[in-house]
């Protein structure tokens, strides 16, 4: 049995200028980090040569084309995998949330296959391989950044480039300001799932209409790296207030009633700024808050669920291996 742990994200700034349609005509850029919370992905040889997929539900089929999951349908095309194994997936936060679910199972999974396979792996061909199936053979209304961060890890600059490439900067922070960084970042769950593929899909069909705010998003991406490096961590929070308002624009759906007036709670008892994980719509509040005033603000939310969260410094990445 082999097991990959690959872990979810929260982005902060420049969030819809990953989307091809955008960086490759005006390059983009995003500013995100992987967090300490994980999609599992297991695969193990089976005694016959059926295909056993397990998720929210269980799928036994004899042939790849038959697999209802498309994700792991595709990744088994990709990897040319195509008998006699067991693949399971495991979550530590449910699909549906804004956490980068989706393209963390694409990437976990790609890692098992070509591990089960003895093929050595590069996170680049993680991130690559997993944009290709859910952007160029899903046609998935999604972006760069989710792949990324979950094959690499760690806390990133990420710049989509025009030619397609993609650079990566490691962010430095010494040991107290990364530890003030993730305690002064609280998540909630506001209970509401959502479709983010809606919500997605008229976010990029609305990108020419929206340039000045995208490129006004990817500005901040970087002004915040500025920001950070030169010690100024509470910049996150009071620049995530502006992108959310900025945010807010790009597409109906991204908020509702109940998600502002959490929010409005949320400032009203201190927090500087934040914003709804992912496509939005529902999923998790994220907030950056002040030591002082943390208790305020979980005591305005009383009725969400607090997840706690650290940065994570790894990318997918293998953590049990026993074949016989």
């Amino acid at each position: 049995m082999i097991i990959v742990q690959t872990p979810l994200r929260i982005s902060f700034f420049g969030g819809g200028t990953d989307f091809p349609s955008y960086f490759l005509k005006e390059g983009g850029c995003v500013l995100t980090t992987a967090i300490d919370k994980y999609i599992f992905v297991t695969i193990k040889q089976r005694f016959d040569e059926m295909l056993r997929i397990g998720y929210t539900r269980t799928e036994m089929v004899e042939s790849v084309d038959q697999i209802q999951h498309e994700l792991i349908r595709e990744a088994f095309r990709k990897t040319g995998l195509q008998k006699g194994v067991e693949i399971t997936t495991m979550g530590d936060i449910p699909a549906g949330t804004g956490l980068g679910s989706s393209s963390t199972v694409t990437v976990g999974t790609l890692h098992a296959m070509y591990t089960y396979l003895d093929q050595p792996v590069h996170p680049e061909q993680l991130a690559s391989g997993a944009c290709q199936i859910e952007i160029d053979t899903l046609h998935k209304p999604i972006g760069f950044q989710d792949q990324y961060i979950a094959a690499y890890g760690g806390f990133k600059l990420l710049e989509f480039q025009q030619d397609g490439s993609t650079k990566i900067t490691n962010i430095k922070l010494d040991e107290p300001r990364k530890q003030q960084l993730s305690e002064n970042l609280l998540l909630f769950y506001t209970g509401m799932k959502r479709h983010a593929e809606s919500i997605l899909t008229e976010q990029k069909n609305n990108i020419q209409d929206r340039l000045p705010i995208l490129h006004h998003l990817k500005e901040m991406a970087t002004n915040a790296l500025d920001e950070l490096q030169n010690g100024n961590i509470d910049c996150i929070g009071e620049m995530l207030d502006e992108s959310w308002h900025l945010k807010k624009q790009l597409a109906s759906g991204i908020t509702n009633d109940l998600i502002d007036s959490y929010y409005r709670a949320a400032r009203k008892a201190g927090a500087l700024g934040g914003k709804v994980t992912g496509a939005g719509g529902g999923g998790f509040l994220l907030l950056y808050c002040p030591r002082d005033k943390r208790d305020a603000v979980r005591n305005a939310l009383n009725g969400l669920r607090e997840i706690p969260i650290q940065l994570e410094p790894s990318g997918s990445k293998v953590i049990f291996d026993y074949r016989r």
